[in-house]
């Protein structure tokens, strides 16, 4: 009798630590954290990487930062990578132009995926 009761335990324990597993993984690798569109100016994007070739680029969008002194132009760089090997090629080809993308956000990076916790899915527009 006691010998079923532990091994019950044991499989319930087994069971919601591999659910809680799977949930976490789920969430922090495949869940959609955020998504948007960011526009700047396209600085490069390149193919690369060791084991798994990705395509990861970069964006630098202008902005201003008031300070008490006055206003400064300031600047941000978006980091991003890209799945779709379309979307990688049209933006190879947009170096220097306006670009806005349509991205998603992930809370982790998988190696396959790209190096960046943003991943374009589509461009908006170029000019």
């Amino acid at each position: 009798m006691i010998m079923k009761a532990t091994t019950r335990v044991i499989s319930i324990t087994s069971a919601l630590m591999i659910v809680a597993l799977v949930v976490f993984v789920y969430v922090k690798f495949f869940f959609v954290f955020g998504e948007g569109v960011k526009a700047g100016e396209l600085n490069y994007v390149v193919h690369k990487g060791y084991i798994f070739k990705t395509y990861e680029g970069k964006a630098i969008q202008a902005g201003f930062n008031a300070k008490q002194t006055g206003t400064a132009i300031q600047s941000y760089e978006f980091e991003f990578s890209v799945e779709n090997k379309l979307i990688a090629d049209s933006l190879m080809r947009c170096g220097g132009k306006q670009v806005e993308l349509h991205y998603k956000e992930y809370l982790g990076k998988l190696p396959w995926r790209g190096m960046s916790h943003y991943v374009v899915d589509s461009i908006i527009a170029v000019r």
